[in-house]
């Protein structure tokens, strides 16, 4: 059985649940990396976590007026990889200069700090997709 629910609502359902997960996954990931407090990570986490969801919320409605538009329905291995790898380079773009600035590093150093927490998101983003369209399921675009 699977929740239904406007493409609206299930956009910020997304939105806001994924940011839940991955704050709680870049603080401890952060934490680990950087020479920084709990804290600190926890408030670097919440504005990235702020402007990510901004992004997933325009990425989405974009990959989704894309995906409405593709001859074939569904969300295969390869297309679920294009929308991990896709939202996780904008938001690259958007993250590293605050990342640098906020841990007083070089951009070399935030790019290695963007570079593991790019791994562990995109693993998070495939999973996190994959399992909110089980409970959810597919957006209509993809039905």
């Amino acid at each position: 059985m699977t929740l239904r629910q406007s493409p609206t609502l299930r956009r910020i359902a997304y939105a806001i649940s994924f940011e839940g997960g991955g704050i709680l996954l870049s603080s401890a990931l952060l934490l680990l990396m950087a020479e920084t407090t709990a804290g600190s990570s926890l408030v670097f986490s919440v504005i990235a976590s702020t402007i990510a969801m901004l992004w997933n919320l325009a990425f989405n409605a974009m990959f989704e007026a894309w995906e409405s538009r593709q001859p074939i329905r569904g969300r295969s291995f390869k297309r679920r990889t294009a929308h991990a790898l896709l939202f996780e380079a904008g938001l690259v773009l958007a993250l590293l200069p605050l990342t640098a600035w906020w841990f007083s590093v070089s951009l070399a150093q935030a790019l290695a700090y963007e570079a593991a927490l790019i791994v562990a998101f995109l693993i998070y983003t495939w999973v996190f997709t994959w399992a909110f369209d089980r409970l959810f399921g597919l957006p209509a675009s993809a039905r």
